[in-house]
């Protein structure tokens, strides 16, 4: 099997595990929590992408990993994690807690969606190998992080309840 399959399988595996996980156990909880305490739990988990920069370490990923794709996603990945630890830093302040929220959910989104981009067009799947030890952030980490994103623009869009 190609690198390409197998690399387009494991991406996809990853959202067809991660969708049933997330309904099953992490949804009924974040719909359950307050707003804050749901929006404060997707944060942290994204707090973690500043892991992301390894995209652009040598010896960790191979030397053919594309550049246009590699520093995207690192620097995203970075700008993301920081963008939800000032959320969480500010947690207590209400309005620059809530700009936060939105905006590593929109950078981050964002950076996803263009990483995904940038991957087809440097031709990442046939090369996947490249990726050496971060190959698992793709097709296990990624998927998390989009349900997260789309989990918690749902929830900042909803009617505020009483919570």
């Amino acid at each position: 099997m190609s690198s390409e399959t197998l690399f387009r399988i494991h991406l996809a595996l990853g959202y067809a595990v991660w969708l049933p996980c997330c309904s099953a156990y992490l949804w009924p909880w974040l719909k359950a929590a307050s707003r804050l305490d749901a929006q404060r739990a997707i944060a942290t988990l994204h707090s973690f992408r500043f892991f992301g920069l390894v995209f652009i370490l040598p010896g960790v990923v191979g030397p053919g990993l594309p550049a246009s794709f590699a520093t995207f996603a690192a620097y995203g990945d970075f700008a993301t994690g920081v963008l939800a630890m000032l959320a969480l830093l500010t947690a207590r302040i209400r309005p620059p807690f809530w700009f936060f929220i939105a905006a590593f959910n929109l950078a981050g989104t964002t950076d996803i969606i263009l990483d995904y981009y940038h991957a087809i067009q440097a031709g990442l799947p046939a090369i996947a190998g490249q990726l050496g030890a971060t190959y698992a952030i793709p097709v296990i980490y990624v998927p998390l992080l989009m349900i997260t994103h789309a989990a918690a623009f749902y929830l900042l869009l909803r009617p505020s309840a009483s919570k």
